[in-house]
């Protein structure tokens, strides 16, 4: 979709090392730089930099690609999207582009965004619409929300009577297709019709100013309270948080994490610019990822009931697998923080703020309210629980701290506590030990291969085709060489994935060289991720020499003998289905 020539230029200058170290503290290890993986917890670095190849690999979560891939993931961009982003980096104008028809590929992130923007400027024309839009402005106003907040997050109105806003974009050009996929319309035996109907429109804007999706409240008690928009190629609701366009600029050096958008709105509005909410969905790992990026504590404010703290106590976990310091508010006379401060105001909440518990006070709490501990019984519950609290803290300082103190606050022997945290230690150690031989099992057999199904059939020739890849993806030039007299060809491969990476290579390297960008365009990001795992696995090795590549393309060839002599009529036809779905993807892709 976008020329070759384009992406050279725009990945030549956005240097990897200079666009992942803004993102991650790389430190330089030889060639190399290595630093803590932005995909997943560590705190000894797995995550490497090969300059050389502008390419990446984080071996502790397999984590995988070039420039490109890292924007797509850390960004939550598709590849056009990515290519965007860096472009914009580079001071580097696209071209007008679609495919190499003329027509559009599937529905794009910019048509999606394009919908967004005349949907948000619609829904607020028809809240302000002194005749439709009587009934939001009359839920806004009881929920006493000012102007100046109803008008800072773009509030607005879609109207009960179905059909509004599909005419309004379809007026606009837009398809059905394209309305359905940005989640403004369902389909069904009659038709396409209006998503939200009869609701109060929050338009969801990222840190870039793109108003990238919705949620919609009933006003009334019916069911659902809320609709949000699903994942698009413009969104994805587990990777984004509402009003962290506004809270990034807060400066506060925390966030205040809510569960619902009114809570955020109405914290706003009282002077705490720095509340957050997830969108419709538990609060996820990578939502915790994106807030690291901008401070190292959160103050958790969530609703006040049985199910609000469940969810507090399982967003503490989160934060702190990311690094981040979990503190808890505690509010009492009020169900959530819209409540408190409509309640109480804003300089009562403040108090509260700085009052907020740690996860021991929080764990405690929760553990006395459960159990009354002047029954023996009870108290040896309440023991056991915070036991196991204790056990999974890492730090063995901040384990011995908890100890005292539970021991204090639960009135028992400080040594007998710690005995049974240290049982569960081992007990915790058991069952992770016994999980990850498992996983070792299954890696190593290629069983558990979701990305390369074909592996676990031949893991032998696998690995060794794995490694013949590598060494084409770092030197091209190899195509060229003819171990036994000829080239290599797409038959000498084993699986289905080798062959398409393969054929891909071979038709796009270009005077010995090849870009390994290409591939996001025509390949997953986790057949991106496994190209680029091959192509770190023999950096690291450094055995790629010519005569290396010509040993292993023949060991490659004598084991595909051996699998021939024993296939069936079966594998000789699913060999031949594999052969034809690669011609299709190798058409289809590029």
């Amino acid at each position: 979709m976008i020329p070759s020539g384009v992406i050279d230029d725009i990945k030549f200058r956005c240097d990897i090392e200079s666009v992942i170290s803004s993102y991650v503290t790389l430190k330089r290890t030889g060639a190399n730089l290595k630093g803590l993986c932005p995909f997943h917890s560590e705190r000894t670095p797995s995550f490497t930099v090969y300059p050389e190849t502008q390419s990446y690999y984080c071996f502790g979560c397999g984590a995988a690609g070039d420039v490109i891939t890292f924007v797509m993931k850390t960004e939550n961009l598709d590849y056009v999207g990515a290519v965007e982003s860096l472009a914009k980096r580079a001071g580097i104008t696209l071209p007008d582009f679609d495919g190499n028809d003329g027509r559009p590929r599937g529905v794009s992130r910019r048509r999606v965004l394009e919908m967004n923007l005349e949907a948000a400027k619609y829904y607020r024309a028809m809240l302000f619409d002194e005749r439709i839009g009587e009934p939001g402005r009359r839920y806004l106003a009881e929920r006493k929300l000012s102007s100046a907040a109803v008008k800072r997050f773009g509030l607005g109105y879609s109207p009960r009577d179905g059909g509004s806003m599909l005419s309004h974009l379809r007026s606009l050009g837009f398809s059905n297709e394209e309305i359905q996929t940005a989640y403004f319309a369902g389909k069904n035996d009659r038709g396409y019709y209006d998503y939200f109907r009869g609701r109060v429109m929050f338009p969801i804007i990222d840190v870039s100013g793109n108003v990238i999706a919705f949620g919609g409240r009933v006003l009334d008690d019916s069911k659902p309270k809320y609709l949000n928009t699903s994942d698009t190629p413009a969104f994805k609701k587990t990777k984004n948080l509402f009003a962290l366009n506004y809270a990034k600029n807060a400066g506060e050096g925390y966030f205040i994490l809510c569960e619902g958008y009114m809570d955020v709105i109405t914290l706003h509005d009282a002077g705490f610019g720095m509340a957050v909410a997830s969108l419709g969905t538990a609060f996820t790992e990578d939502q915790a990822r994106i807030i690291k990026k901008y401070v190292p504590k959160v103050v958790l404010s969530y609703d006040s009931d049985e199910a609000g703290q469940k969810a507090a106590n399982r967003a503490i976990g989160i934060l702190e697998k990311v690094g981040i310091e979990p503190k808890v508010l505690r509010m009492s006379g009020a169900k959530d923080p819209d409540e408190y401060i409509k309640k109480f105001g804003a300089d009562r909440f403040r108090s509260l703020i700085s009052e907020s518990s740690g996860k021991f006070d929080f764990a405690a709490d929760g553990v006395k309210a459960k159990y009354d501990c002047s029954i023996p019984a009870e108290k040896i519950k309440a023991a056991a629980e915070i036991a196991q609290f204790i056990a999974r803290v890492y730090s063995s300082v901040e384990r011995d701290i908890y100890i005292e103190r539970a021991a204090k606050e639960f009135s028992v022997d400080p040594a007998s506590l710690k005995n049974d945290v240290e049982r569960e230690r081992k007990k915790i150690a058991s069952d992770y030990e016994k999980k990850r031989k498992g996983e070792l099992i299954r890696v190593t057999a290629g069983t558990n291969d979701r990305v390369n199904p074909d592996f676990a059939r031949q893991p032998k020739a696998a690995r060794i085709e794995e490694a013949v890849l590598g060494m084409i993806l770092l030197h091209p030039d190899y195509l060229t060489r003819q171990p036994d007299g000829r080239r290599l060809r797409e038959e000498d491969f084993v699986t289905a994935l080798g062959r398409r990476f393969f054929s891909f290579v071979a038709e796009n390297a270009e005077n010995g060289a090849f870009q390994f960008g290409l591939l996001n365009g025509a390949f997953t990001p986790d057949e991106v991720a496994r190209a680029a795992k091959m192509m770190a696995e023999r950096t690291e090795l450094s055995v790629n020499d010519g005569e290396s590549f010509d040993v292993y393309v023949r060991a490659l060839r004598e084991e595909n003998a051996k699998n021939a002599a024993d296939m069936t009529l079966e594998d000789v036809l699913r060999m031949r289905r594999g052969k034809d779905a690669n011609a299709q993807n190798t058409g289809s892709g590029g």
